[in-house]
């Protein structure tokens, strides 16, 4: 049987399965029994697993972590890592983000690339494999993952019951081939402050973004009610006069000034596409002339040393090589109050510097200062040799099925391909298209969803049929 008329043929039954995980919010949520990563990522990884059941796959929940659906046979396997929870939705979406709207050839929806289209694509791809009714050297088994837009406990979990495989693909990035990824440095800059310290900004409360690696599309700061309403609001008023930056005034539940700053969302591996929103607020903090208390000096370090760039020179950590590029860094969140200040920072760096540099530059840029460094997350880098028999027939595959060449390629994103060895990240973005994950709007084309799960069937019957 042929695969491709097989995928055409199931073309709707393909898209409205994408339809129907997509509208599932499947955001981390508060744990429950069964349930670790709360009731809308359960529900997902459920659909996924009995979508995988009706197609004829034998299937496996463990413990609510993780999942997968395997066919085959072979002394060894081949991984299809894929992931069904996604970031916060944030706000200013043309369609609902969970409505999974088609419009103009496009399937809208939070998820619709960042993972669950790419992965339904795979497992739809495995059918077509499976039904074509080749002999099978090696087993193939899709994982499907919870936890990747977090902390990766749901894979700590997985490979500590399940067997892993021996090489792999993860449809959550690029074609054609990516086999370098960046390392990834979570941290937080920390500092407790004396709330009778006598502060030239008087403000109870800064808060914006939503997770360390988007960029923020939010922040806003509450003042506390005194007379410098009048200076506020001129200020705010000169920085929207001299500065493209959105930013609006309100009110506070205890009738003090409110300034929001609005950004543009990005990924957080690619933070120079977005807005980030704490910087823009940053600013205006800055320029309205902060004192010398132990929140404005934190406030004023974040802004002088951090602020919209992007490239951690201001840390000193402007680093490159020509395996993968320069260093990345993204301030996603913040949180300050009359006592207390705390900024997230992730950063992407390149394969050939170490953790431990990386640290030794942050402490030295700290030094002195009262703030406190707090590792919450670390992922090593990837680098995997292009001469392998995986990445020869990825690039083969690839250039069979869309008539353009093939080449590796790195990046500062993090996928599942780290989580086990000889694995690479295999589509499912194609050259050309824009990279929306994490962003409003975000969408999968489907015609593309339809040659990416073509591709994947290919590559299934090359690297593990007879």
């Amino acid at each position: 049987m042929d695969l491709n008329k097989y995928i055409d043929d199931h073309r709707d039954e393909i898209i409205r399965s994408v339809q129907e995980i997509v509208r599932i919010p499947s955001v981390k949520g508060e744990p429950q029994p069964g349930k670790p990563f709360g009731e809308k990522v359960d529900e997902a990884l459920k659909y996924a697993l009995d979508l995988a059941e009706r197609l004829g796959f034998k299937v496996k929940n463990v413990d609510g972590y993780a999942g997968h659906a395997e066919f085959g046979e072979g002394e060894e396997t081949m991984g299809i890592l894929g992931h069904l929870d996604v970031v916060p939705e944030g706000s200013g979406w043309t369609y609902p983000p969970y409505e999974a709207r088609i419009a103009g050839g496009k399937l809208y929806g939070r998820g619709a690339s960042d993972d669950k289209g790419p992965t339904i694509g795979a497992l739809y791809a495995m059918k077509a494999v499976m039904e074509s009714g080749r002999k099978m050297k090696r087993k193939v088994r899709i994982i499907f993952g919870t936890d990747e837009e977090s902390g990766w406990k749901d894979m700590e979990v997985y490979f500590s019951k399940e067997s892993m495989p021996d090489f792999g693909v993860t449809p959550d990035a690029n074609y054609p081939v990516i086999n370098v990824e960046k390392g990834i440095l979570t941290f937080k800059l920390k500092k407790s402050f004396n709330k009778g310290d006598c502060s030239a900004v008087k403000i109870k409360r800064l808060q914006g973004g939503n997770k360390h690696n988007m960029v923020p599309d939010e922040c806003s700061c509450c003042f506390l009610p005194t007379g410098d309403q009048d200076k506020i609001l001129n200020h705010l008023h000169s920085m929207k006069q001299f500065t493209d930056y959105d930013l609006s005034a309100g009110f506070c539940e205890d009738t003090g000034i409110e300034v929001t700053a609005r950004g543009v969302s990005a990924h957080g591996s690619t933070p120079e596409k977005g807005r980030n929103a704490i910087a823009h607020m940053l600013a205006f903090l800055s320029t309205m002339g902060l004192g010398n208390s132990d929140m404005e000096q934190f406030l004023l370090f974040l802004n002088n040393r951090i602020g919209i760039d992007t490239t951690g020179e201001g840390l000193n950590l402007a680093l490159k090589d020509d395996v993968s590029g320069r260093l990345t860094l993204n301030l996603g969140t913040i949180y300050v109050d009359e006592t207390y200040g705390e900024a997230v920072i992730n950063i992407r760096y390149p394969v050939t510097y170490d953790r431990q540099q990386i640290l030794d530059i942050i402490e030295k840029a700290v030094e002195g200062t009262g703030i406190d460094v707090e590792i919450l997350g670390y992922n090593a880098p990837l680098h995997v040799p292009e001469d392998g028999f995986l990445i020869e027939t990825l690039k083969r595959v690839y250039s069979q099925q869309t008539g353009l060449p093939a080449k590796t390629l790195a990046i500062g994103g993090g996928t599942y391909a780290r989580a086990i060895k000889n694995a690479v990240a295999f589509g499912a973005l194609l050259p050309g298209r824009p990279e929306l994950a994490h962003e409003k709007d975000e969408y999968i084309d489907l015609n593309d969803l339809i040659l990416h799960t073509k591709i994947y069937a290919h590559a299934i019957a090359e690297l593990c049929c007879e």
